[in-house]
């Protein structure tokens, strides 16, 4: 178990050290800012979307590692998704992360996405793994332009 988690936290610091698709896109269809006041992560993420499939999904942003490697993951799970899918994917990373932390996790469909399995113990660390998600959900539904954790 030590190796595992040891292999998770390395596979966080990477996605923070070199987050993927941290950039501004071009033209977005989309945009929305995000907030966690609490640690102070800011994001932006920018959505291009063909119809109900999103074809492009970047951020930028300052934050702590959890919530930057949350960010850089999710960008790369989320492309050619559909509205529902992306939805559906939103669901099953919260229920990670907020399911009982003595419980084996249910990591079923999230491929590496599961690495936030351990976040579950240290309850502080949720909002900062889950604001880039807000974020995006919010982006999707095209409602609001910024979110916030609180």
């Amino acid at each position: 178990m030590s190796d595992l988690r040891e292999l998770y936290q390395e596979v966080i610091l990477d996605h923070n050290r070199r987050p993927r698709n941290f950039r501004r896109l071009d033209c977005p269809d989309r945009t929305c800012e995000g907030f966690n006041p609490l640690c102070g992560d800011r994001l932006t993420l920018f959505l291009e979307m063909d119809g109900d499939r999103i074809r492009e999904v970047t951020f930028e942003g300052t934050g702590c590692a959890i919530s930057r490697a949350s960010a850089s993951l999710m960008t790369d799970a989320l492309k050619g998704k559909t509205v529902d899918e992306v939805n559906a994917l939103f669901d099953r990373f919260h229920q990670l992360l907020t399911s009982d932390p003595g419980a084996a996790p249910d990591t079923t469909g999230l491929g590496k996405l599961a690495v936030f399995a351990g976040v579950r113990e240290h309850p502080s660390r949720i909002k900062c793994a889950t604001l880039s998600w807000h974020t995006l959900r919010a982006a999707v539904a095209g409602g609001q332009t910024r979110v916030s954790t609180e």
